[in-house]
């Protein structure tokens, strides 16, 4: 039977890389974590000035717009990036690493500026979807060289991929989700500059960049999506919960999670892209082409369940799996139940990305010490993906309640008008839920520090121990014969 069968003797992992891939992997890696830890700072500003009872007495309210701005792009436009570049690094072999650290530094500067931007100088703060900005030249420099980096990451992916191997196996069945992902990423980026070049100076101000990023924001969710399913299935199989499909299978379920992001040609061909049949038809496509992941993902599903407890070092990597598949399936039907402009939309990409970013955290656990690193803290690694994941699902579910009695997205403050009590309950438990997620986005950062850390503190005593033995009383002696 080709779908549920046994894989018997499938292991869906890639090899620990050497050289350049290595190196190039720990950039990325330190880099999304950075990029985590600043926006963890800017959303506790956000949560608290939306929370009902906190944001009256905050004197910064004025601020949640462009920290929101700022929140966006590096939680997911910068994070997603980054842990790409960890991904695709892994997949590529040890030639064109200039290319490589091109893309890593454009990207380092480009989340620096960002990081900064609302320092700069005034913001003017723009909400529109997926790529929301500041409108300044300081932030909009830190775009462009963050998409030029990442333009670049994407070039060095397929020019130094690694060989294939065979799809009958786990390595060459990840392979090929990862290259599907880069195809999609490549796709996306092509949309923006067609988007680029059709506007023109057709539209101005927020509508300008709405339309301007609606295309490539939309494609590069199948690219989040399929380079999910990759770490679904390496995680599933490093944490006892063996895929029951055969590695071709698997290989034909990632490429089928990207193939919807080729529907993006027909739309640019038959829809202007400032009508209203390119808004509407981009996102059905997400609609439904999102479900394209869904045969993959209910063969992770299958494997949970059928899975024995997992051995202590696997527990930390069975709990961001089953976090991230709770989240992403949370966020994906709440996208059905979407009406208007309410909150139900936050509630819905919260759970979308939150799933994305449980699955990245959990394979980072994973790659840390093949990387380089030391081990992350069992007991503490463990614990993160509960706590982060159960934060954000009652962040979520708060959203998605007050969202049904009409309270409208991208307000905070009396801007809400919260006024009856299931409103403020509602928004009650986002805030609730929003602060433990903080709690456990501090968490993981904190072990990925951590194992950093420990492993520079370990290079250094390694250092000074050489030294003293060369420094000692017999150096420079010579043994006899």
């Amino acid at each position: 039977m080709l779908f549920f069968s046994p894989g018997i003797g499938a292991e869906y992992h890639i090899p620990d890389p050497r050289g350049a891939p290595r190196r190039l992997a720990q950039g990325w890696l330190l880099l999304g974590v950075a990029a985590l830890a600043v926006s963890g700072l800017y959303s506790i500003l956000i949560v608290l000035a939306r929370t009902p009872g906190v944001h009256d007495w905050l004197p910064w309210s004025d601020f949640f717009r462009p920290a929101l701005v700022v929140h966006v792009n590096l939680a997911v436009a910068v994070w997603f990036i980054a842990f790409g570049g960890v991904l695709w690094s892994l997949d590529t072999a040890s030639r064109s690493a200039g290319l490589g650290w091109a893309a890593f530094s454009l990207c380092a500067l480009g989340t620096a500026v960002i990081a900064t931007a609302p320092l700069a100088g005034p913001t003017y703060p723009l909400l529109n979807n997926y790529v929301p900005v500041l409108r300044q030249p300081y932030f909009f420099a830190g775009l462009a060289a963050l998409g030029s980096g990442f333009a670049l990451l994407l070039a060095r992916s397929f020019l130094a991929a690694a060989p294939l191997g065979s799809p009958f196996r786990g390595t060459g069945a990840l392979r090929i989700g990862l290259r599907a992902a880069a195809t999609t990423a490549a796709v996306a980026l092509a949309a923006f500059a067609w988007s680029f070049i059709a506007i023109g100076e057709a539209a101005e101000g927020e509508g300008y960049f709405e339309y301007l990023f609606w295309g490539g924001g939309h494609l590069l969710q199948f690219t989040h999506t399929v380079l999910m399913l990759v770490c679904w299935a390496w995680l599933a199989s490093v944490s006892g919960a063996q895929p029951p499909v055969t590695p071709k299978t698997a290989a034909w379920l990632f490429v089928a999670a990207a193939l919807p992001a080729a529907g993006a040609i027909p739309i640019y061909l038959l829809h202007d892209v400032l009508s209203t049949g390119h808004r509407v038809a981009f996102t059905r496509l997400m609609e439904y082409g999102g479900l394209a992941a869904v045969p993959l993902g209910a063969v992770i599903a299958v494997a949970l369940l059928r899975a024995r407890h997992p051995d202590v070092g696997q527990r930390p990597l069975r709990a961001a799996l089953t976090a991230s598949v709770m989240l992403f399936a949370t966020g994906g039907i709440l996208g059905f139940l979407i009406r208007g402009t309410n909150v139900v939309v936050p509630a819905h990409y919260h759970g979308c990305i939150v799933g994305v970013t449980l699955a990245f955290m959990g394979l980072t656990y994973h790659l840390l010490d093949r990387l380089g690193f030391a081990p992350p803290a069992p007991r503490l690694a463990w614990l993160q993906p509960y706590i982060y994941g159960g934060g954000q699902l009652l962040h979520i579910l708060g959203l998605a309640w007050s969202g049904g009695y009409g309270v409208q997205r991208k307000t905070a403050s009396a801007a809400q008008v919260l006024e009856h009590l299931p409103e403020i309950a509602g928004m009650a438990l986002m805030g609730l839920g929003g602060l433990i997620a903080i709690v456990g986005g501090l968490l993981f950062v904190i072990v990925v520090i951590w194992s950093a850390w420990t492993t520079r503190a370990a290079v250094r005593g390694r250092r000074r121990a050489g030294t003293a033995a060369r420094s000692g009383p017999l150096a420079g002696t010579r043994t006899a014969g």
